[in-house]
This record gives C-alpha cells, structure tokens and sequence, in this order.
C-alpha cells in the first residue's frame, strides 16, 4: 500500500500533498515490506571511509567546479591553476571538503593544491567514466595524494541525462574497482532514479552513495516554507537509507539566489541551510554538502547543455559565493572552520 501511495504521490497535481505527507508522516516504507537494502559493498580501505566519515560527521563538504572552467556550445575553456588556488584560498575558512566533477580540464591541479591548504577530504568527479584518460587522472590523483581523496565519483547524472544504464555504469565501476580495489568508490544520481528495481545493482556496486535532492525542482517550492523545503531533503535521505546500506552523503541541494522573478534570493537559500542544519544533523552515515560553491555566469547562455540538463538562468547563481568569490549571506552564517576542527555543519 505504502508503495501505491508513494506512486500516487508523483502523479501530476500531487506534488504539494507528497511534500506534506512527506514533511509531517516521514519517508513511507520502501517498494517491498521486509526488502534489504544493499549491502554487499567491496572491502575498500577503511582508512579512507573512516576520513571520509569523520568529515560528513564534524567538517563540511562543497561540491566545487573552478571558477575559470567554462563550457559554451560543448566547448571547454580549462581552469587555470592559479585560479583553483584563488577559488580553494576563499573556500577553506569554511570548508575542509571538496566534491569535483571532473578530473581533466585543469582539475589536475586541484589535489595538489587542496593538499598544501590542508583540505581534509577530495572525493574526485569523474564526468565520464568511459574516457580512460580522465579515469587515468583521478587514479593517479588518488596514488599521490591517498590522504586527501577518499573516494571517487564515477558520473554525475549520466543515467538521469540517458549517457548511460544502470547495468553498464555498474559495469563501469567494476573496472575501476579491478584497477584500484581498495579505493572506495561512487557516483552520483538524482535520488528518484535509486528508487528503480533496476538500481539494486548500482547500489550493490558502489561503497558510499552520493545523491542529488532537490527541492527547488519540486513544483511546490516557490510557495512552500523552507522548512518544508528542508525536510523533503532529510526524509528522501532516510528513504535512500532504506535502500543502501553505506554512509550517505547529499552531493547536491539547496536554492539559488537568483533571478528574484523566480522566487530565489540570497536570503532564502540561506534561510533554506539554516533550516536544513537545524534538521539534518551530521552523521558518520548522513550528510549533505553544499552546493555549490562558485556562481557560474555561463550556465545561463550556454546554446549547447549537456543532455539531460536543467537550463534557465537560476542556473548562473546556486553559489555559496558569487563568480567573484565573494561569500553570501548563505556561507557568512557559517563559522570558519580554522581552529576549531570538530566544528560541524
């Protein structure tokens, strides 16, 4: 019945009554009463879970794409490395984690660079898990700084944006893992796509989940509270929790702070983590991320999105920081880390 409910839910017209349901009942039983979540995880280095854990648990993570990095009609423009200190330089006060989604394109510099800062955690994005010489990158990243990277991310939305299955992208996964056996591994999909029957093998193949929730997509968050917004992001967590048995971490979520015509401000979206701090209290197991952390101007005129992208020009301001990295009021409300690191979320 549970199940039934869930599947009413998302039907047109529904979404307002899910996100009450949702905030106020609880996430509601998986899709089989008694189902197991995935369990049968590869025997990664503990040392690299455990510094992974203790960052969800006492730091804070960002999801970070450096500031120079632009793509404009499916064309690159590399970061530069004097640029990712200047992006990493204005993060660290407030952050000891990063998230990348890339590992080529100039993101070659950022191991290097997180490190001599003294980031406690890089988990390495590989955009596409198929290119051998960006897969290359993030192992070789992985081999030079193993008290740094304590994981990486094989995709971000590839199932989402239909570049990839679930069976190959567990495929994909399987032959990094041969490669480096001990280095715990992920990707990333919006968190409806692990509710699939067909998802059980991903989650069988990956040692941490990472899972983008976001309320701001719902067709009720203009008009409802961020409260509301908030605990939409802590109970689809518990549901995910239900499914994957690993330490789960919220790559992506939030608000952005602009255009105003769309209801978005630099007060909501730090109203938005207040709430969310206040809700979803760090764990070794759960946590979220920021994200992210730079505006990026081009998003909104890019002619050529990747496929399977959110296009609109709320999509330039989802920074913590502006492009020109100054802090918003969302990462002002946060104490910097320095001296004190046990500080939490």
């Amino acid at each position: 019945m549970a199940w039934r409910i869930r599947s009413l839910l998302r039907a047109p017209g529904c979404a307002r009554l899910a996100a009450v349901l949702l905030a106020l009942l609880g996430p509601l039983p998986g899709p089989r009463a008694g189902a197991e979540p995935a369990c049968e995880h590869s025997a990664a280095d503990a040392a690299a879970l455990t510094r992974l854990a203790s960052v969800m648990a006492h730091g804070r993570f960002i999801a970070y794409e450096p500031t120079a990095l632009k793509v404009l009609d499916g064309r690159v423009q590399n970061a530069d490395p004097a640029s990712i200190r200047a992006d990493l330089v204005a993060l660290r006060p407030r952050f000891d984690g990063l998230i990348t989604y890339d590992a080529v394109h100039g993101a070659e510099a950022i191991p290097e660079i997180a490190a001599a800062l003294k980031f406690r955690a890089l988990i390495v994005g590989v955009w596409n898990p198929a290119a051998t010489a960006e897969v290359d990158a993030a192992l070789g990243a992985a081999h030079r700084y193993p008290q740094l990277v304590v994981g990486l991310s094989l995709g971000n939305e590839s199932i989402f944006a239909h570049r990839t299955g679930f069976a190959p992208l567990a495929a994909a996964i399987a032959a990094v893992r041969a490669r480096a056996p001990q280095l715990p591994l992920s990707t990333t999909e919006p968190f409806h796509l692990y509710e699939e029957p067909a998802a059980r093998v991903l989650l069988g193949s990956v040692d941490f989940l990472l899972a983008n929730v976001h309320p701001v997509h719902q067709p009720w968050f203009r008009s409802a509270s961020d409260a509301t917004a908030a605990q939409f992001v802590v109970n689809v967590t518990a549901d995910l929790a239900q499914r994957f048995c690993g330490p789960i971490l919220v790559k992506e979520t939030g608000a952005p702070t602009a255009p105003a015509s769309g209801g978005f401000s630099a007060a909501r979206q730090a109203s938005f983590y207040a709430q969310l701090r206040r809700r979803f209290p760090s764990s070794a197991t759960r946590a979220f991320a920021y994200f992210s952390a730079f505006d990026a101007p081009w998003r909104a005129y890019d002619a050529n999105p990747v496929a399977g992208a959110v296009t609109g020009p709320e999509e330039a301001f989802w920074g913590l920081y502006d492009s020109e990295r100054r802090p918003k009021a969302a990462a002002l409300a946060l104490p910097p880390l320095q001296g004190r690191p046990s500080a939490a979320h």
